[in-house]
């Protein structure tokens, strides 16, 4: 094994920069993990967990000194990130509860027992927020994110689809469950339920999950990525899903104007690296529609702490690059929409931000 040498300087005193050397490249030496920044120890990325148990989260918090508390959160794999706070805001933004607040004088610290959704299934989110006291200059706060999975004890004993049997699309022009009138193109999600033995009805919907679809007629009703489905024509099909050896049927009757119109194609533009302190541009414009109509936009943010997304509902939304510790990931999602309520495939862009 290599061995440090780390010489005295200036008459034999040591620097302050010489001694973080040689400590750093002691460590490397030993093959010792260097802990820079907040980051979650346990659970690691990709591990299993039971739905419903108790599990040991622990942190080490590197060089972020200050840490008053850790908040933890559950999010489905593209569920997105909510507003990060308990209590009441005048935005109107939906407020996401933490699953757990954990401070320094905690066992261990900042972590402890954190019980997994009884209701999950699949690939869960869990995203670390901690909270970083600066004294007079205020504070800041720090995150780290990762995947886990998430399987339940109980076996699945059957499918259900939370809608009317059969679905009917269309209604001769008026307003759908889904929030628009049903027309050609248009692309929806499948409200997809698993029924298990001990009692709990988890969502199935995504193919991330283990859910898997097919169509008796994609001239009809077509199967994409993610467990959504487009109206391509008029007539009959049967929607087959099949999770864990079960099987469930949903018959669907479309009757809807048959003016083509295909579903717009959504851009949220490349990957990048920003600094802190940036002022961050999230383009869409490269967003098209088949028929040349004009597009409605929805962005929003699926990975990462929530920060502040302005003009969400434009084709550029913008945020400033919040302060890191080191480089951390900020997912964010857009799908558009024409006139006629057809709807995109969701586009997403990853934006890395380092100090």
């Amino acid at each position: 094994m290599q061995r440090a040498k780390c010489k005295m300087q200036n008459g034999g005193r040591w620097t302050f920069f010489t001694l973080t050397f040689c400590i750093l490249h002691f460590a490397f030496c030993l093959g010792l993990p260097e802990a820079f920044a907040f980051k979650i120890l346990s659970p690691t990325e990709g591990q299993t967990v039971q739905a419903g148990d108790a599990i040991r989260v622990s942190i080490d918090v590197g060089r972020d000194t200050g840490l008053v508390q850790v908040r933890y959160y559950w999010y489905g794999e593209q569920d997105d990130t909510l507003v990060e706070q308990a209590d009441t805001n005048s935005t109107g933004s939906i407020v996401a509860t933490a699953s757990l607040v954990s401070s320094g004088t905690d066992d261990p610290p900042y972590g402890g027992r954190l019980i997994v959704p009884q209701e999950s299934v699949g690939p869960m989110r869990l995203l670390a927020v901690g909270e970083i006291s600066r004294g007079r200059l205020g504070g800041r706060s720090v995150f780290d994110e990762l995947i886990v999975q998430v399987e339940p004890k109980a076996t699945l004993t059957s499918i259900e689809f939370e809608t009317d049997k059969p679905l009917r699309l269309g209604r001769f022009g008026q307003s759908s469950d889904y929030g628009h009138v049903d027309s050609l193109g248009k692309i929806f999600d499948l409200p997809v339920v698993g029924v298990f033995s001990d009692g709990v009805v988890r969502a199935i919907r995504s193919p991330a999950a283990g859910t898997t679809y097919r169509s008796s007629n994609e001239q009809v009703i077509k199967i994409h990525p993610h467990g959504l489905l487009q109206i391509v024509g008029n007539g009959r099909a049967t929607i087959a899903v099949t999770h864990r050896g079960k099987e469930a049927d949903l018959d669907v009757i479309v009757e809807v104007n048959d003016e083509p119109n295909q579903p717009p194609l959504a851009d949220a533009g490349s990957e990048r690296t920003v600094k802190t302190g940036t002022r961050v541009e999230l383009n869409g414009l490269k967003s098209r529609d088949p028929e040349g109509e004009a597009l409605f936009y929805a962005w929003s943010q699926v990975r990462g702490s929530k920060i502040p997304l302005l003009d969400p509902n434009m084709p550029r939304a913008s945020f400033i690059a919040p302060a890191v510790s080191e480089k951390r990931l900020y997912r964010f999602k857009l799908r558009v929409s024409d006139r006629k309520g057809a709807e995109s495939l969701p586009a997403f862009v990853d934006v890395l931000v380092e100090p």
